[in-house]
């Protein structure tokens, strides 16, 4: 809980959690990444992380905005420790090359 307490405090703007969206219409997490392939702005899921989401068949995705409510980080993944790791050091990289 600490983690997503701190992530609410440093954005500005909206934080979006959805877990298993996808099994509210009967569909698998394989479906789900498939499709995302073909997104104009696919996800960039590591092969071991989507790997491990298939197998679950689980999908966890933050979205955050972290200074405007135009621009976002989107992370998706199967652990949701893990989704709030990265969207904590996604924050913490901000600004550096």
């Amino acid at each position: 809980m600490e983690k997503l307490k701190t992530l609410l405090s440093k954005c500005k703007c909206g934080v979006y959690l959805e877990v298993n969206k996808h099994r509210d219409s009967y569909e698998s997490a394989a479906e789900i990444l498939d499709d995302a392939e073909g997104y104009e702005c696919p996800p960039k899921i590591a092969p071991e992380v989507k790997q491990r989401m298939i197998e679950t068949d689980t999908i966890i995705t933050l979205q955050f905005y972290p200074d405007t409510p135009i621009g976002f980080y989107e992370i998706w993944h199967y652990d949701l420790d893990m989704v709030l790791n990265e969207a904590l050091k996604c924050l913490g990289n901000r600004g550096r090359l």
